[in-house]
Parts: structure tokens; sequence; C-alpha cells
């Protein structure tokens, strides 16, 4: 009697423990969602690398490897959390092909361009990318396993602690597309941010896309013909005004106008202290107005360089041919050429 007694109290000790565990689990489960959304890193992501390397870009429609690419390109099981932080910042400070990790990826779309991003800004992407799982193309997984002899992504982590492993070591992957979000729900200087962003983005795809299979001289024809359009495109799927304007103008159509040209000195000053820039909001009676800096990269440099260094006689010449009263040359790396108009209703 006394047996049956004792094993009964163990079985509800062992019972209520299982319960208290799967409460804790849940708890810290929630606890890691919260933290990760959270993170600093993971807006930071988003908005400076997801014009290049957003993971809902089709396999055939990208002009830079998805982020998860870069995750397991660099990462593996003796890879601490510093040494992929210093690796991003080297990379970052000065992208080359001597020192890439991800040949296909330079042979495909080159070296990525050259941009001064603060380090703090580049040490909290890399600190989230390493701590957490990130979204993954639904086609990368096969991709990934083709390109490394469908080894299922074996010596690219072990599934064990700091999230570097999970859904790397066994080819899992997260799999989940980007949700198509609804900007309406965001706050207004994160609703004008997507917008701009998207746009870039859009532009940005096609332009390289250009500059990669025809050259400079034909990119300058394609912003000649269709940066407004593109443009005009997406403010119609916003629904909202959507534009780039600038001090140094190279259509006169981009001329900042005075209050405009306010918020470009006030974007040159952030960028100058190497601090990340945020959205300028400025709300009226039933709209709202965002501004958000365009800074330079190499790429930019090509058609809004030096003469004689960055910038070749042959693109100067054709520049001056398709805009007569150009004023956009001279820039160097990691400067505001101008910046994003958006407007939309509250």
């Amino acid at each position: 009697m006394k047996k049956s007694i004792g094993l009964l109290v163990l079985m509800a000790v062992l019972m209520n423990c299982n319960s208290n565990k799967k409460k804790n689990d849940t708890y810290s489960n929630v606890g890691k969602t919260a933290v990760e959304s959270n993170h600093p890193g993971k807006k930071l992501m988003e908005t400076n690398c997801y014009i290049c390397h957003n993971p809902t870009a089709t396999e055939a429609n990208r002009i830079g490897p998805p982020m998860i690419a870069i995750k397991k390109h660099y990462i593996d099981e003796n890879t601490t959390k510093e040494d992929f932080i210093a690796s991003m910042q080297a990379w970052i400070k000065n992208p080359n092909e001597a020192d890439a990790k991800m040949f296909g990826a330079v042979k495909r779309f080159g070296v990525m361009p050259k941009q001064a991003y603060p380090e703090k800004t580049i040490a909290q992407i890399a600190e989230y990318m390493y701590d957490f799982e990130i979204e993954q193309p639904e086609w990368f997984e096969e991709h990934f396993n083709k390109e490394n002899g469908n080894h299922n992504g074996k010596g690219m982590g072990n599934g064990k602690g700091h999230g570097k492993g999970n859904g790397m070591g066994n080819g899992k992957g997260i799999h989940k597309q980007q949700a198509e979000t609804n900007f309406k729900d965001l706050p207004y200087g994160e609703r004008g941010l997507k917008y701009a962003l998207t746009t870039k983005a859009v532009l940005g795809k096609n332009l390289m896309g250009t500059i990669q299979k025809k050259g400079t001289i034909e990119a300058l024809s394609f912003c000649n013909e269709r940066a407004y359009p593109l443009t005009d495109s997406m403010a119609v799927v916003h629904n909202a005004s959507i534009k780039r304007v600038s001090d140094k103008p190279r259509n006169p159509n981009n001329k900042a106008n005075t209050e405009e040209l306010g918020y470009i000195n006030t974007f040159k000053k952030v960028v100058a202290n190497k601090e990340e820039a945020s959205p300028i909001v400025k709300e009226m009676d039933n709209k709202v107005k965002v501004y958000y800096p365009i800074t330079t990269n190499t790429m930019c440099l090509q058609c809004h360089g030096k003469p004689n260094e960055t910038l070749e006689n042959s693109t100067l010449t054709k520049i001056k041919s398709l805009y007569p009263m150009d004023k956009a040359i001279g820039y160097n790396v990691n400067e505001v050429r101008g910046i994003w108009s958006i407007t939309f209703d509250k």
C-alpha cells in the first residue's frame, strides 16, 4: 500500500514538473520572440540591407545574395560572435574580390558597392544575424545544398546555442517569405520609410541590372527614360506622393524647395557625424510628409562622382547630352545626394 502511495506521489511530482517545464518553455519562446523582434539589428538590417539582399526576391530576380547566404558562408561551429562582427566590419569597410568568401555571388553580382555605415550599425546587424534565425527564401535551401555538394549545410552550424546553428546545420531554415506588411498600420515614420525603400528597391534592381548587363552609359539612358515612370508606378501602389529631390539636381524637376533644403542640411550633419539617420516626420491636418536621405556609394559615383577620378569622360559627355543643366556630380562615398519626400493621407 505504501509503495502504491509513493508511486502516485512520484507520478504527481513528475507531471507537475513536466507542466512547469512546458509553461517555462512557452514563456521562454515568447520572450525570445519579443527580444528578436525588438532587437535594433533587425530593423537596421531591413532598412540598410534589404534593398539588395531581400529574402522575398526570387532567385532569378536578384541584385545580391540573401542575408541567410552571408550568414552561412561566414559562420561555422568555430565562429564566435566577436569573429563574425569583426568579419562584417572588415568587409563593409573594404569590399573587394580578393577577400570575398562568396565567390559565386561576386561572379554573378560583382563586388558590392562600398558604403560607409556607422560601425555601431554594422555591429548590431551582425549581432542580430548571429543570435537569431533570419528569413530564408523558399528556393534557398535547395540552391545552397546544390552549391555545396548536397551536404545539407554540414559544417555551417551544429544547431546548438546562440542561434547560429538553428536552421543552418540541418538545412531546414525558416522557409518563410517576408509577409506583405500592411504599411498603413505602421507609425508614420516607418510607413514613409517603407514607401521610400520599396521604391528604391525597384529603381535599384533595374538600375544595377542595367549596369551589370549593359554598362554605365546605358544605365544613364535607363534613368532618363524609366526612373520617373517606375517611381510613379510605386506611388500608385502605395497611394502616396513619392519624390526624390536634391540641392544639386540632375533633372531640374528634382530641385528641392526651401523647406526640403533645410532637411537635406539636417541629414548632411547626421551622416557627417557617422550616425544612423531616422525619418523626419511632419504632420498636417489630414496629410503626413516623411523625409529620408539618399546617400552615395561607389556604384553611384560612376554617374555622380568627380570627373577624371570616379566619373569617366565618356559618361560625363553622355550626362551633358541628356541633362544640359546637370549639377549632380562631384560626390564622394557616403554623402547626402538628396532626400526622399513622401506624402500620404493620415
